[in-house]
């Protein structure tokens, strides 16, 4: 199997092993200002032609592939029609397929009707990547993210009746020195009314060919939360949250200082354990050179 992506391509850490098929090129939404991801591709819809000569080259080369994931950024801005025809499509080229999952971006999310939630997910789209990054609704306007938290609250629950999965990502720092706990306090306010399977947290990075952009549509000096700051963000989100449902939480993204997993309520104690140990130097934190995104 030999695929030609248009690069760079991007996918989530769990997806490393899967299928990826390009629905989509570049991201639908593209203002957030702390993301570099897309910046140098322009949002396009790729032909279903294209679309189903790299699934077929695909099975042809790995035809026992069981999970696929859709990428660009969010391949849920694709109207109904031609993502269904997409997912038929690897049905069809896949027998043992089981899963499918996209990232999914409040806008589109929203866009699409608890009819086409439920219709995709009976076509095998079933695990939604979704950015929360903050629950603050002050902490959102300055990132552009382009959604508030009740917004959010509101697709969430709509995935969820759908009876699709969603894996929830949480940037600390984006709250800087000075709203940090603005930054925590609404993130637990949303988790803790909205239903998610799993959570990940990532710790701000800044591209440099976006951080003046960043700080400028801030509003107001951005001073970045050193290491510590961020261990006592987490630790400030694991002790606040009480989930409607039990999820799955992890903080091994190459952006963290720390990495932890476990599942919340159940494990809470636990990883505040570990967390208090390495502010107290005594559990150590990765270096910098490793970190990446």
């Amino acid at each position: 199997m030999n695929l030609l992506y248009d690069m760079p391509l991007y996918r989530p850490p769990s997806e490393g092993d899967n299928l990826i098929v390009q629905a989509t090129l570049g991201c639908s939404f593209n203002q957030c200002s702390f993301c570099a991801m897309y910046r140098s591709k322009q949002y396009t819809e790729r032909p279903l032609d294209d679309v189903f000569v790299d699934i077929r080259q695909a099975a042809a080369g790995w035809p026992d592939a069981h999970r696929v994931f859709l990428a660009d950024g969010d391949a849920l801005a694709l109207p109904t029609p031609h993502l269904l025809a997409i997912l038929r499509e690897l049905a069809a080229a896949l027998p043992r397929l089981t899963r499918v999952s996209c990232y999914a971006t409040p806008g589109n999310l929203q866009r699409k009707s608890p009819a086409e939630l439920a219709l995709l997910h009976e076509h095998k789209l079933n695990l939604l990547y979704f950015g929360i990054e903050s629950g603050s609704d002050l902490i959102l306007k300055k990132i552009t993210k382009g959604a508030t938290q009740r917004r959010m609250a509101e697709v969430l629950h709509k995935a969820q009746a759908s009876g699709m999965k969603v894996s929830a990502t949480v940037i600390l720092g984006l709250g800087g020195s000075q709203h940090s706990n603005e930054h925590i306090d609404g993130t637990i306010a949303l988790l803790n009314s909205a239903p998610v399977t799993y959570l990940s947290t990532l710790q701000l990075y800044l591209d440099e060919s976006i951080e003046e952009e960043f700080r400028r549509k801030y509003g107001e000096p951005f001073e970045m939360p050193n290491d510590l700051a961020i261990l006592k963000e987490q630790e400030r989100l694991i002790s606040g949250l009480n989930p409607p449902q039990p999820l799955i939480f992890r903080s091994n993204h190459a952006s963290n200082a720390l990495a932890l997993a476990g599942n919340l309520p159940r494990d809470k104690e636990k990883l505040l354990l570990q967390l208090r140990e390495a502010m107290a130097g005594h559990r150590p934190l990765r270096p910098f050179y490793m970190r990446g995104l």
